[in-house]
């Protein structure tokens, strides 16, 4: 594990203050890590999105997911009628995603080493914005190169529930509520179990309105 001095100002209450829920073999949620700091990362976060906006990309059949994405850092996760892969350029922009802001990079680092997964640098933050309603079906996250390093997911904004289930798609699903500042990784034996969101239920957030961002640090090349 790090010492934590880098991220001091995202990490600023002790360690053990803070609840860490094992939820399955591969898999533990950090209960309310950013509680502190989700003003500074909003700011952050609207940066970003001011250089590459949210938007609701296509499958390869032809329908736009259920929510508005972005990404930053080097790669960013797209799907069109090619298929769902990375790319180092903003399909809306062509341009380079904007960069991911270090203090991001630090604190996926850290929640990842503290459960165990050491070495984690991720060099994509998929950016998934969900409005009352919106919802994720069940999946797997595979369109990386290897599958060794584990996944982070910040939660933010109005609270969701989670479904994690298992290797195969028809097997049953656990329900894990993510509130504002959560954060959920999960790695190793569980790195390819299915996953998804329930509908977004109506509520208000103080800093995030009617709405939830969830950021998806992986490791994709």
């Amino acid at each position: 594990m790090t010492s934590g001095g880098h991220v001091q100002d995202l990490f600023s209450d002790p360690i053990e203050a803070r609840l860490i829920e094992q939820k399955s073999a591969g898999t533990w949620l950090l209960k309310s890590w950013l509680a502190k700091d989700r003003a500074s990362i909003s700011v952050q976060l609207q940066a970003i999105l001011q250089v590459s906006p949210l938007r609701r990309f296509k499958t390869p059949n032809g329908y736009s997911m259920s929510v508005g994405s972005s990404n930053c850092g080097a790669w960013g996760w797209i799907s069109d009628q090619k298929g769902y892969r990375y790319s180092a350029v903003d399909p809306l922009t062509q341009r380079p995603w904007p960069a991911m802001p270090e203090a991001w990079q630090h604190l996926a680092t850290e929640a990842a080493e503290l459960v165990g997964f050491q070495h984690f640098i991720p060099d994509s933050c998929l950016i998934n914005c969900y409005e009352v309603g919106d919802k994720m079906g069940l999946h797997q996250d595979k369109d990386e190169e290897i599958f060794e390093h584990p996944i982070v997911s910040v939660s933010l904004g109005l609270p969701i529930i989670f479904m994690l289930g298992g290797l195969t798609r028809s097997q049953a699903y656990q329900k894990i509520l993510l509130e504002d500042s959560d954060v959920l990784i999960w790695g190793g034996v569980d790195r390819l179990k299915y996953h998804g969101v329930q509908s977004l239920r109506k509520g208000l957030h103080p800093i995030f309105g009617s709405k939830r961002y969830n950021l998806t640090f992986r490791k994709a090349k």
